[in-house]
Formats: C-alpha cells, sequence, structure tokens
C-alpha cells in the first residue's frame, strides 16, 4: 500500500522516479483538450437556434442518426453523453491532485500567487475555480440529458430552459465551460510547448491573446444563444411539453 502511495505522489520507489504523476498529466491533458474541443462542437451545434427552428431540429435529428436510422433514435445521444460523462469525470479527478487539499494551503497559494504578481498563476486559479464549479453543475447538465435524450429540439430545449428554470444553472455554466476551456487550451500548448517556435516569449503572448478572442466570440455565441432559447421558452411557455413540427411536415399536412 506504501509503495502505491509513493507512487500517487511521485516519490521514489525503490530508488527511482515513479512515472505515475507523468502519467497522470497526460491524461489529464488528454481528457482536456477533448472535452474543450468537444465543447466548442456542442456550442456550434446548439447556437444552430439562432439560424432557425427547422435549422436546430435537423442538427438534433442527425445527432439522433437519422441518417441511417428513419427517424432517428435518442438513446444514441445517451449512449454519447454517457462516453463524454466518464470523460468527464476522468477529467475531473486528475485535475482534483493538483487542488488544495484544505483551507490553509490555499490560503498559502493564494498569498504566493499575490506576491509573484504572474498572471498565468492568476489563470491557474481562475481555473481551478471554474472546475470545482463545473464539476457540479456540468455534472446535473450531463446527467438530464443523458435520461431525457429525446427532449431536445427547439421547443423541448427552450421549455427546459425558461419553464423548468434550468436558466441559471445554464448562465452560470457557460460562464465556467468557457473560462476554463479557454484557459485550459491555452495552458495545454504552454505545457506541451506547442506552437513555441523560436520564441517561447512571444508565443506565449500571441496565444494569450488568441485565448480571450476565443473566449469572448464562444460566451457571446452562448449568451445569444441562451437568449434564443429563453424568448421561445416565453413564448411557448402556455404549450409546455408539445414537440416542435419542422415547418416541411406542416406544410406537407396541409
Amino acid at each position: 500500500m506504501s509503495e502505491l502511495i509513493e507512487g500517487y505522489l511521485g516519490t521514489t520507489v525503490d530508488g527511482k522516479k515513479s512515472r505515475v504523476p507523468a502519467k497522470l498529466d497526460y491524461i489529464q491533458s488528454v481528457t482536456g483538450g477533448f472535452l474543450a474541443l468537444f465543447m466548442w462542437g456542442h456550442m456550434m451545434m446548439v447556437s444552430s437556434i439562432l439560424i432557425s427552428k427547422d435549422f436546430m431540429y435537423t442538427i438534433t435529428k442527425f445527432l439522433e442518426g437519422s441518417f441511417i436510422i428513419d427517424g432517428g433514435s435518442p438513446l444514441l445521444v445517451s449512449i454519447f453523453v454517457f462516453i463524454i460523462f466518464v470523460v468527464f469525470i476522468t477529467h475531473a479527478a486528475m485535475g482534483i491532485r493538483k487542488m488544495p487539499a484544505n483551507f490553509k494551503q490555499y490560503q498559502v497559494l493564494r498569498a504566493h500567487s499575490k506576491s509573484l504578481k504572474h498572471d498565468d498563476t492568476h489563470l491557474w486559479l481562475t481555473q481551478a475555480f471554474t472546475g470545482f464549479v463545473m464539476f457540479f453543475l456540468g455534472s446535473v447538465h450531463l446527467y438530464i440529458i443523458m435520461t431525457n435524450s429525446a427532449d431536445i429540439g427547439p421547443y423541448a430545449s427552450a421549455d427546459r430552459i425558461w419553464s423548468e428554470w434550468m436558466w441559471p444553472l445554464y448562465i452560470l455554466l457557460l460562464l465556467a465551460v468557457e473560462f476554463h476551456g479557454t484557459i485550459g487550451l491555452y495552458r495545454l500548448c504552454v505545457k506541451w510547448g506547442w506552437f513555441d517556435g523560436k520564441d517561447p516569449r512571444k508565443t506565449r503572448v500571441r496565444l494569450k491573446r488568441v485565448k480571450w478572442t476565443l473566449t469572448i466570440f464562444f460566451l457571446t455565441l452562448g449568451f445569444a444563444s441562451l437568449l434564443a432559447y429563453i424568448k421561445i421558452g416565453i413564448e411557448h411557455a402556455d404549450k409546455a411539453g408539445e414537440r416542435y413540427v419542422p415547418t416541411s411536415m406542416t406544410q406537407g399536412v396541409k
């Protein structure tokens, strides 16, 4: 047992430096990078509502596999969300390793950060805080979608956001996800030396600019999409629970 604990902490085992922490760091980097890229793709699909209800409905059916299954199957969405949930929990477990174990350690870290006045240290603290928030809010969101995958669509999603009072959670989750994700990708680039070039310091400055540009872009897109769903939810509140019927199908009925 002692050897297992030493290996986890990265101390020497039988006179050799343990490689376990490096492997766990690699897992954290891979899962974090995957989740960040997934969230950007997810945001693009969610924002389809800004184009039209029909387009959002089409995207939903595509995710349900309507191109291979007639009418699509929400079960495919549930399976995919379950996989994302596993990756999410794995990433959270890897991240918890580096969090302060108690309030005293947090005070030491905070004091150290203030004395250094190092921007990247402040970014890490922001990432740690948003990660903590995401662990709870993200788990709730993923569980709801995984167990209610049939309730995704222009009206169903809008009803959940407005009539079921999920919009406060989504506002907080949106802020946490976008800050955590963009900071995470920035830190991945710095940590693994991607795009370093001949002058890593200049590259870091450019990467930071790109990071803030992406943060602003996805926050703007996210809030615009959320407002669109809220607007639809308000207009549809008296018919909450009714499913959206695409224009092509209603015209066919006529």
